[in-house]
């Protein structure tokens, strides 16, 4: 799916926790109502068919407990999306990334092939319908899954390029795949952050730690002589960039991915390089904006949400915006587009007891309208405003109203810019309030089960206040657009 990640090392974020973070988008022309829930052991498959594909997959017997995006309306698979397990490891997936003709040539896609003309179906290999649900369950670790996932590719393929962020409390490490059955991972360093929009990013790959001890990269057993034999490195000096190797640099990249790194880079290092003007150092335009760079100044849940919420407001492209030359507004794909489904913000939050460690940060539909609200991992239900997404559009749901809201405000920006502001700022004060004070009561508490009580309670008390506020904006955009409909008149008929 088109998306948008931001991973942020553990020395990089503002309380040492470990995040990373995506927006999930449907493709252009749809969009994919989704729910909040908790997969429990019991309800974990043994055998998995893939709705698209029709690979199968047998399964361990000891899965974890884990929490999941999903499709809220059945049909086309799970698409579990992102979520953290019972052992503190969080997973999004995934990032839909770029190849070239010669990757593709040398190890071509793994493509379902219906049965047709007296022919055998033949089952296509693993995409992003299937892999949360076959990976997050079973690890331990943020390194574990990239074992894990690195040897489903390689048994089963896949049908499409994917970019997959595993994180525990310590480490983050990020997957892009090569091809059908190649990959290659490196570890987020601790002090970074990194930004991946839609593109092959990883820039740079040693080979012999990858193939060696694997202290900060991966790859997959053969990844050398598949480099070799398929003349792919395309370096003058032998060493090897990834991105020309396996990536993309065509004229698509500089509409659709490379200026939403620019603007990520732009806002977490405004001063370490020159990004606008004609001596700017990188552009809109540049394929060698870095993968990671150290912040400035140590990143927030808050300055993750603002970044993925961005359609280059401050820039002439913003297509909301209202000064320099107007042929310039909407000519990048923004970061923040109105056919995201959710973004999620999982963090690991290192000063915290394992129990109530992990907090994921959800938030539904289009970015620039949303609000990001925080619900404790380690739970066994999620509340019902989040988890009974509906076909049928209703406000009895987050995701619903969310959209609602969202198609409101956009057709009356300006005005109701501030009705958005004060719901974000209510709705994540209150978020970070709430959570601060169900910490406290774990930890004044000494039963376990009483421990695992507060937890669902604080998710409630979350949900109720997150109801609340959304109902409140609801109505305030509906006032205002309605107010603003073409057929209004100022003269009372009374």
């Amino acid at each position: 799916m088109p998306c948008t990640t931001i991973l942020v090392g553990k020395n990089a974020s503002y309380d040492g926790s470990t995040m990373i973070a995506r927006n999930d988008d449907s493709g252009a022309g749809h969009f994919t109502p989704k729910k909040f829930v908790v997969v429990l052991p019991e309800d974990q498959p043994r055998h998995y068919k893939s709705v698209l594909s029709h690979v199968e997959v047998e399964l361990p017997d000891n899965p974890m407990r884990y929490t999941a995006v999903p499709n809220a309306v059945p049909g086309k698979g799970t698409w579990a999306a992102s979520g953290v397990n019972a052992a503190n490891v969080g997973m999004t997936a995934t990032e839909t990334i770029t190849a070239n003709e010669r990757v593709l040539g040398a190890d071509p896609l793994v493509e379902y092939i219906p049965a047709e003309d007296g022919q055998e179906e033949k089952a296509g290999g693993l995409g992003e319908e299937d892999l949360v649900v076959l990976v997050l369950p079973y690890i331990h670790s943020a390194r574990e899954g990239v074992k894990r996932l690195g040897a489903l590719l390689e048994q089963y393929g896949t049908y499409e390029m994917n970019g997959i962020a595993f994180q525990d409390v310590n480490e983050i490490w990020w997957l892009e795949t090569i091809g059908g059955h190649h990959w290659m991972a490196r570890r987020v360093p601790d002090n970074v952050y990194v930004m991946m929009p839609n593109q092959l990013g990883i820039d740079s790959l040693d080979l012999e730690d990858a193939l060696g001890e694997q202290k900060e990269y991966m790859c997959s057993a053969d990844l050398r002589e598949f480099i070799e034999d398929n003349h792919l490195d395309l370096s003058m000096n032998g060493c090897l960039n990834p991105r020309d190797a396996f990536g993309t640099h065509d004229d698509a990249d500089h509409v659709y991915n490379t200026p939403r790194a620019w603007f990520i880079g732009r806002y977490f290092n405004p001063k370490t390089a020159v990004w606008d003007g004609p001596d700017a150092d990188y552009t809109p335009l540049s394929d060698d904006i870095p993968w990671c760079m150290v912040p400035e100044k140590k990143v927030t849940v808050e300055d993750i949400k603002y970044v993925l919420s961005s359609h280059y407001q401050g820039t002439p492209y913003d297509p909301y915006g209202s000064y320099g030359d107007p042929s310039w507004r909407g000519a990048y794909r923004s970061i923040g587009v109105n056919r995201t489904d959710f973004v999620a913000i999982l963090q690991l939050r290192a000063d915290r007891p394992e129990e109530f460690r992990a907090v994921e940060w959800l938030a539904f539909g289009s970015n620039a309208f949303n609000t990001a609200v925080p619900f404790y991992a380690n739970v066994e239900k999620t509340p019902e405003y989040l988890a009974n997404t509906t076909k049928e559009v209703t406000t009895e749901n987050f995701y619903w109203s969310a959209r609602l809201i969202e198609a409101l405000a956009d057709a009356c920006y300006g005005k109701n810019l501030n009705h958005i502001e004060h719901y974000q700022q209510a709705v994540q004060s209150k978020g970070h309030e709430l959570i601060a004070k169900y910490d406290r009561l774990q930890a004044a508490e000494e039963d376990a089960a009483k421990r695992a009580a507060l937890r669902e309670a604080a998710n409630e008390e979350i949900a109720a206040m997150l109801r609340k506020e959304t109902g409140k904006t609801l109505e305030e955009v509906l006032y205002d657009a309605t107010n603003h409909m073409k057929n209004q008149y100022a003269r009372s008929d009374h």
